[in-house]
């Protein structure tokens, strides 16, 4: 990475805050995260349930309690690489792998209800975050983003997507939630890993086989 960008990669010696809700955030300051937000009917509960329980199981096999909040520090610093790897194999591509399925009435499908995601996104960007890429999906988004404080990583987030339903929902003529609650978020640990998330943005519409005009992809240039 270059070391004059206002963002980096996650530093297991700085400060990190971490909020617990029903997914655990991760959060540092300046530091690249992976986010994902999905709308409420885009994972059926059973198959979400179902996930989560085989997920404690396999951890609660492996020696690492699920309920802790340092777990995921405690997957890559206790287990070996390849079994590390098999965790992310099954869990992180299942997890995926069913967003991509297209369950739910995957509304942002619709170019002109995918705008109001991507100017929303885009329209303070460089004023308190660094926008580097994302891909709207018909029902959910993905993000790869670093926030100058750990406080705007949520407030941010919540603005988005508050904002982004009231619209959504007034050009629907609906009501209600339309994003889940919780979002998915990761910080990226290694060039490697931020490359890989880069090409899995970019790569998501054709492996979820999306028309062009189904989606809304942007990839900021890096020096």
């Amino acid at each position: 990475m270059n070391p004059e960008l206002p963002w980096r990669l996650y530093d297991p010696e700085a400060d990190v805050a971490i909020v617990e809700r029903r997914l655990p955030h991760w959060s540092q300051a300046g530091t690249v995260s992976f986010i994902t937000w999905r709308s409420v009917d885009s994972l059926p509960s059973r198959v979400l349930e179902q996930w989560h329980r085989e997920r404690e199981e396999w951890l609660r096999n492996h020696g690492i309690d699920p309920q802790r909040p340092d777990w995921r520090e405690r997957l890559v610093r206790e287990l070996d690489k390849a079994t590390a790897r098999e965790f992310l194999d099954t869990f992180w591509n299942r997890w995926h792998d069913n967003l991509d399925a297209g369950q739910g009435a995957c509304v942002l499908r619709e170019p002109v209800l995918a705008e109001i995601v991507t100017e929303c996104l885009r329209h303070f960007d460089e004023q308190g975050y660094l926008l580097l890429d994302f891909v709207v999906m018909p029902n959910h988004v993905h993000l790869l983003v670093a926030f100058d404080s750990e406080a705007t990583m949520l407030a941010q987030c919540k603005s988005w997507k508050r904002f982004t339903a009231a619209k959504i929902n007034t050009r629907l003529k609906s009501t209600g939630r339309f994003w889940q609650q919780d979002a998915f978020d990761h910080l990226v640990r290694s060039e490697a890993q931020f490359q890989f998330l880069r090409g899995y943005i970019a790569d998501n519409p054709k492996k979820a086989g999306l028309k062009p005009n189904e989606f809304a992809h942007f990839q900021k240039s890096i020096p």
